[in-house]
Parts: C-alpha cells; structure tokens; sequence
C-alpha cells in the first residue's frame, strides 16, 4: 500500500515538474517577440497548449479499457434510409438558411509532391478541390435563394497561400470566410520541452490535428457571428473528401427529428481498405469515438475486425452552434490526446500532441452516428485515389461528383506502386488519358509502366515491371482479366 503511494507521489511530483519547466519555456518564447499584437497571438496559442500538454502528462500511459468497450447501444447509430425524404423547395430553403459549410483547410500537398494546400490540387475537369467546394456551394445558392457560406479552417502552413486564391472568387455567388486554427510548439520527446526557443521556425511549431477546431472557431469571432445570423448547424468535412456534400435529408433530421441531437458523425460500413478507420462505441453507457491510436497493441487485430466493428468515421461531421458554444462556455470540452511522434530532418525525435474533431461527439447531448453510402467517402489521399476520380467511373455536376449509373457495383480497389506513381507529376506523366475503369474491379501497378491512350481495364488487371524493365501499354488496349510482366507478356488471370 505504502509502495503504491510512493509511485503515485513519484509521478504527480514529474508531472508538476514538467509542465512547470514547459510553462517557464513557453514564457521564454513570449519575451522574446517584440511585438505586441503577434505576441498576444502566441500567448493564446501557447495557454492552449499548455492545458493539453498538462492534460497529456494527466493521462499519459493511460489505456482505454478495452473489457468496457461495447459495439454501439440501439439508437446510437440511424441508417441513412430510416430518414424521412424533403423535396418541398420553401423546406428546403428555410434549412439551408440555417446552415454554414466548414472545410478543414490545413493540410500541404506535399504527401502528393505538390507545393502549397492541398486544397488547391486539380482533381478533375481542371478543378481543385477548393473550386468543387465553391461550385458546390453557389450551385446551393442559386438554386434555393439563400447564402450558404463556405468556412475554411485554415492552418499556419495554408493560410498565406489560402488568402491569395480565395481572391479568385469574389464574384462567386457564395460568401468565403477564412479562420486559423492554433500553432503549437513541437516538443522534444526525451526531455518534454519544446523544440524552439522563439517563434521565428516554423518547422519547430505544428497546427495540432482538426481537434483545435472549436475553440479556434470561437476565439476567430465566427461562431458568435453565425449564431447571430441566424444559423443553428455546421456541416464539417476534410477538404479532399470529394464525397462530403450537403445532405438536405440529414440537415431536415438535425434541424426537425433531432431536437435532441446536438451532434452527427457519418460512418459507412468498412471494407478491407478501412481496418484502421475510427469507430463509435459503448463505453460505459456514453457514445465515443474510438482511434486506433488508442488500441493496445493486442487488441489491434480485433479492433480491425469488420464483423466487431463493422463501421468508421467518415469525418463528416454535424455539428449545432448553440451547443459548441455551451460545451466551451462550460469548460466541459474533453478529447482524447493524440501522440503524434514524428523524427524531424536533424534526427530529432519529437512529439506533436494532437486531437480529432469527431471525438468530442461524447460532450454532446444526443450524438449519434448515421451511416451513409460509401459515396459520401471519397478521400483523396494518394494517386490511386485520384485515378478512380478523374476516370469515368464518375460524372462531375455542380461541384459534386456522381458515379456513374454504367457502374453496377462498388469502387474498384487500385494500388499504385510509390516510386513511380505517388506524386501527381509522376503520375499524370504515365498517363496519356485516364483508362476506361467501368468495369474495372481490382488494378495493381508496379515498376516503370506507361499507359497509351483509350486504354480498358477490366476485371482484375495485375502489371508488373520488374526493376529495369519498362513497359508500355499500347493505345487502345482492352485488359480484361490480364497480369501484365516482364516486356509486356501478358498472361490470363
């Protein structure tokens, strides 16, 4: 008992000991900017970090209990087809009337070999996914008289960038708000103190995960002025989720059947691509949303179980104003950290402490899942992701992407080989136009290959080029079934 005690005094006297010496760093950081404004800036951001820093070390090494998890209770999760049709024109206006549209803008392009936001990569038809969003939007406006606007949560790293392009839009019939989302100092994983010492690198600062969302939309002025305009919901999605429109059944159940809802997160039905998506749970009675960073190690397997957790998150989120205000007026706001630990270019080990903006659906009255169609899932990660959306797998309409009623089935499974297909340059260099992929079911690319023009995959379609060989797949070639090796010996599959 006595030992116990011990231990427990131990940590409480490390924890008061680190976050003391991260308090005294960070007003270090502060003394050092000279001036006022950019000061009190950081000042904000760094009070922000210190109660999740502190909130890390309270909860560092602890696990979830994996013996409480329970699949979710009945009600927690609403299929998308129990919910009632709107198609009355003055309905659907007067919900739209009460709606704001918020994409999460801070991620780069780099992952994809491409300089700036992500957001400004073309996709297809010569569109960016920003472009998308904005047709969306006005398509909305127009066609029901109202003012929808599109928020961006931007980041420190596309902020800059984001200003500049937004300006191309402001003869859109659609009003573009722009925020930012903190900046906080990355912290030396051996020594729990902040790599920097002032606040001129920004590669020793990190914007700290889609978490920061709300309280960053508060302190941005936003959230008190669309309350005052009158809207009562916010849709949330990634910007490179091409999926994530407005849903006028979901917003008629939010503003109408769900009075005592104050929270949605879509899920969809995972396949073998998506083992390691987030999932909503039972535990102990309250509706949370569990990450695989929070799995212990053997209990991963399960976790990816598609018949234990037959669901993910989507991240596309419904959110009401009201209640985002009342949850951060309480100061009852609560999300799990994330320890990000990434190696920096010097070889120093570093943590970036992170939160997700659906695991806070536990601090609202009534969240609840509702699962969707896949097609409301089409994130942009990779280069294969981008092949399925600009092929004619899908039709582009007023920003939204549609598959195409040809299609009879679900999205064929595409993996493209990294050292020659991961960066969008590459990629579109390999290509003198994008296959026919209609019937296409599962593509496999690896090695030094070109595609000629009109070329048809169909079936399972496996190409190989082993290390110095190349291989051209000729104009107007139909591959049905077919691995492709070596130079161009093509085989049944």
């Amino acid at each position: 008992m006595f030992r116990g005690s011990s231990v427990t005094l131990d940590k409480d006297l490390a924890m008061a000991e680190h976050s003391l010496t991260m308090e005294e760093d960070l007003a270090k950081i502060l003394a050092s900017i000279p001036d006022e404004k950019t000061r009190e800036d950081v000042k904000r951001n760094c009070t922000r970090f210190q109660r999740l820093f502190n909130q890390y070390l309270q909860e560092m090494g602890t696990k979830i209990n994996w013996a409480k998890i329970r699949p979710p209770r009945e009600g927690m999760i609403k299929e998308y087809s129990s919910l009632p049709l709107v198609d009355d024109f003055d309905t659907i206006a007067g919900l739209l009337s009460k709606l704001a549209v918020v994409k999460l803008n801070g991620g780069l392009g780099t992952s994809m070999g491409c300089v700036g936001p992500k957001s400004t990569i073309t996709v297809r038809d010569d569109k960016s996914f920003l472009d998308l969003c904005v047709r969306q939007a006005e398509y909305l406006n127009e066609q029901y008289h109202v003012r929808v606007p599109l928020i961006l949560m931007n980041s420190f790293h596309t902020q800059e960038e984001t200003v500049k392009v937004v300006r191309k839009y402001q003869s859109a019939n659609c009003d573009i708000l722009l925020f930012n989302q903190s900046r906080f100092p990355r912290v030396e994983k051996s020594t729990l103190r902040p790599v920097a010492s002032d606040n001129k690198h920004d590669d020793q600062w990190y914007p700290p995960g889609h978490g920061d969302f709300y309280e960053s939309l508060r302190d941005s002025g936003l959230l008190d002025r669309l309350i005052a305009e009158g809207k009562e919901w916010l849709f949330v999605s990634n910007i490179d989720n091409l999926g994530a429109t407005v849903d006028l059944g979901i917003l008629n159940y939010v503003i109408g059947e769900g009075a005592n809802c104050d929270f949605v997160m879509e899920v969809t039905n995972k396949t073998r691509a998506d083992v390691k998506g987030g999932t909503l749970i039972d535990y102990d009675g309250q509706t949370r949303l569990l990450e695989v960073a929070q799995v212990p190690k053997d209990k991963l397997e399960e976790f990816k179980s598609i018949s234990k957790f037959r669901i993910f998150n989507t991240n596309n989120l419904w959110v009401k104003l009201s209640a985002i205000k009342e949850v951060l007026a309480a100061e009852r706001l609560h999300m799990e950290v994330i320890e990000n630990a990434k190696v920096l270019d010097s070889g120093q080990r570093i943590v970036q402490l992170e939160t997700a903006v659906g695991s806070a659906i536990k601090n609202f009255k009534g969240g609840i899942g509702i699962n969707v169609s896949r097609s409301r899932f089409l994130p942009v990660k990779k280069s294969s992701d981008l092949l399925l959306i600009m092929s004619n797998l899908y039709q582009l309409a007023h920003g939204t992407l549609q598959l195409a009623p040809q299609r009879q089935f679900d999205v064929p499974l595409v993996k493209l080989g990294d050292h020659h297909f991961a960066k969008v340059k590459q990629f579109l260099q390999r290509f003198e136009n994008i296959p026919n992929v209609l019937e296409l079911d599962h593509l496999t690319v690896s090695g030094d290959v070109v595609f000629g023009k009109d070329v048809t995959l169909k079936g399972t379609v496996i190409i190989i080029a082993n290390e110095g060989e190349h291989i051209d797949i000729p104009a107007g070639s139909i591959l049905e079934n077919k691995i492709v090796s070596g130079n161009l010996r093509i085989m049944d599959h």
